[in-house]
C-alpha cells in the first residue's frame, strides 16, 4: 500500500513540474528558466527520502537491497513521465492540477495516518519518533505560513 500510495503522489508533483515548463514553453513571462529548474531540482532532491521511505520497510520485511532500492527508485520514475505528458498536454491537465495534487496529499495523509504512525509507536524508540514527527510537523506548518 505504501509503494502505491508513493506512486500515485509522485503523479501530481510530475506534473506540477510538467505544467510549470509548459509555462516556459508558452512564453509566459512571469515563469523564469531558473525557476523551473529549481522546482525540478527541488522535486528531485524531495524523492530521496521517498524512496527510502519505500525501501527501508522492505530491507526490514527480508527484500535484497537491490531489489528494495529498484522499488524505491520505481516509484519515483513516473514523475519524469507526468511531467513530459503534462507538458504536451498543458491545456487540459492545468485546470485539473488542484485536484490532482489535494488527492496527492490525501493519499500520502491516508498513509501516514494508518500505517507509519501506529508503526512508530511502538518498540523502545518510540518517543524519539512520536518527537521527531512533531518537531517535522511544526517546522513544515511554520514553513507554510511562511511562504505564504
Amino acid at each position: 500500500m505504501l509503494v502505491l500510495a508513493v506512486t500515485l503522489h509522485n503523479i501530481p508533483k510530475g506534473m506540477a513540474v510538467g505544467v510549470v515548463f509548459a509555462g516556459r514553453l508558452m512564453g509566459d513571462s512571469a515563469i523564469t528558466a531558473a525557476g523551473a529548474l529549481a522546482l525540478a531540482i527541488g522535486i528531485a532532491i524531495q524523492n530521496f527520502p521517498e524512496g527510502a521511505i519505500i525501501s527501508m520497510p522492505l530491507l526490514a520485511e527480508g527484500t535484497k537491497k537491490p531489489k528494495a532500492f529498484l522499488y524505491g527508485m520505481l516509484s519515483g520514475i513516473v514523475e519524469p513521465i507526468a511531467a513530459i505528458v503534462t507538458v504536451l498536454a498543458a491545456g487540459l491537465a492545468v485546470p485539473i492540477l488542484p485536484y490532482l495534487l489535494s488527492f496527492a496529499a490525501g493519499a500520502m495523509i491516508y498513509v501516514v495516518v494508518e500505517e507509519l504512525i501506529p508503526e512508530m509507536s511502538q518498540g523502545e524508540h518510540s518517543d524519539s519518533g512520536t518527537i521527531s514527527f512533531a518537531i517535522g510537523f511544526a517546522v513544515m506548518m511554520i514553513l507554510d505560513v511562511a511562504a505564504g
